[in-house]
């Protein structure tokens, strides 16, 4: 009897779960062996991120447990190093120990994307990206935090300075998370005695002379407009010269001490593809066919924010790394490794441009869905709707559900738990040969 073959999926982000759990549902019985590799045992749903920042939503609901949901693959913990599908085999290393290589006979290529940074002195040190549901509890925390320190501290300048917040980048993830925080921390400075909204700056810094690039002038200006009324401060056609220290110096002029910078200037190919045989582009994406299949090469499969996939809606262009894009091709790449494997025709990924919809803070959104423009309340009621309808596994359509109906009845959180970033802060402090003469030793003894 032959040996089955073994699919194996590089990245556990949308494209790499969703075709895992697409093809365990489609194949049969010992058809095939899979094998998902990934540097975290979960999924992140990202659209989520901002709301989660927010705490709008619990940050263990907008994440998929790789092994709960694909229980008939193999999950591995670790990062895929290199590729060599000549030989078939990839280089795996794990969260701990030794890389060892893995045999595959067919694999798809799916790592997801990086940020995509600039050489601005001072950006590595002072700022943070809006990926990963660590940067959005992180940012929740800090942000809450600078309100703590500013009600406690009389310094004008260091109030000022600790409640300014910059984000640069007026893309999707950018937008949400900047109308979403501060949403959250207009909410919570009714709980403090000196520290009102005005109190607070909030920048967004966009190089272009737009924001939202995916849905129309109008409703791009119609945002702006919004933001504007919040007293949110827009930079359009600006960009950063330096950001060392904390000192923001901007092309248009102005200079500011901030103490949150938050980066989401764009995505680029993860690195990792320079380290394969496969053929890419000059963006370091790899080279794919209509039917998601890599260019001029047997048995190796891409999609997503790395794989640059003809768009047939637009001949000439490539489809974009978006998660609308993702979590479709996944449909037609399961379907066309299925057929491969039982020598059928493939078929062509063809996408039908469906809308674009963004979360403006609580009740505050704007649409367009299907040449339907939606503002406000509706906007916002649209996006929350689609997104949940496209977050995979009832348990988490449920879970998330749950929480904003308790968000109805019951005022949202804000508290900070600082705590999180340093769990081992107070232990260290107390193992000290005189941790009595230390600011704040023994404040919880008793």
């Amino acid at each position: 009897m032959p040996e089955r073959p073994h699919i194996l999926i590089v990245g556990g982000g949308y494209v790499g779960m969703y075709t895992a759990l697409r093809l365990q549902k489609k194949l049969r019985r010992n058809e095939a062996r899979i094998t998902i590799v990934d540097p975290q045992n979960y999924m992140t749903y990202q659209p989520f991120l901002p709301e989660t920042a927010a705490g709008s939503l619990e940050p263990r609901h907008v994440v998929v447990p790789l092994r709960k949901v694909l229980k008939q693959c193999r999950v591995l913990t670790g990062l895929v190093t290199g590729i060599d599908h000549a030989s078939r085999t990839a280089t795996v290393l794990p969260v701990e120990g030794p890389a060892y290589p893995v045999r595959y006979d067919v694999i798809v290529v799916a790592p997801g994307s990086v940020v995509r940074t600039l050489p601005i002195p001072g950006l590595a040190e002072q700022g943070i990206g809006f990926k990963t549901v660590g940067e959005a509890i992180y940012l929740r925390n800090h942000v809450l935090s600078r309100l703590d320190y500013a009600a406690s501290v009389t310094d004008a300048e260091h109030r000022r300075r600790a409640l300014t917040f910059v984000f640069i980048g007026g893309g999707y993830a950018g937008i949400e998370a900047f109308a979403e925080l501060e949403d959250m921390a207009r909410y919570a400075t009714r709980y403090y005695d000196n520290v009102d909204p005005d109190d607070m700056r909030w920048v967004l810094i966009e190089a272009t002379g737009r924001i939202l690039p995916e849905v129309s002038v109008p409703m791009a200006e119609y945002t702006v407009k919004q933001l504007l009324k919040r007293n949110m401060d827009i930079r359009l056609s600006t960009r950063v010269d330096s950001l060392t220290g904390g000192h923001v110096v901007l092309t248009d002029g102005d200079e500011f001490d901030a103490e949150t910078i938050v980066w989401t200037a764009g995505v680029k190919a993860n690195p990792m593809l320079t380290r394969t045989d496969l053929p890419l582009d000059e963006k370091g994406r790899l080279r794919c066919t209509a039917d998601l299949r890599v260019e001029g090469v047997e048995d190796a499969w891409g999609a997503g924010d790395c794989a640059a996939v003809p768009d047939l809606t637009d001949p000439g262009s490539f489809t974009g790394p978006s998660a609308q894009h993702a979590v479709r091709q996944t449909k037609t790449l399961a379907a066309n490794i299925v057929a491969a494997l039982r020598r059928r025709q493939l078929t062509d990924y063809r996408h039908k441009y469906v809308g674009s919809v963004a979360s403006l803070g609580l009740y505050r959104g704007v649409a367009e869905v299907y040449g339907i423009k939606l503002r406000g309340w509706p906007a916002w009621f649209m996006h929350r709707t689609y997104h949940v309808s496209r977050m995979p596994t009832v348990n988490r359509k449920v879970r998330v559900l749950a929480d904003w109906t308790l968000a109805i009845f019951f005022p949202r959180e804000v508290v900070s738990l600082g705590q999180l970033q340093q769990p081992r802060r107070e232990f260290e402090l107390a193992a000290l040969p005189h941790p009595d003469a230390l600011p704040g030793a023994g404040r919880e003894a008793g």
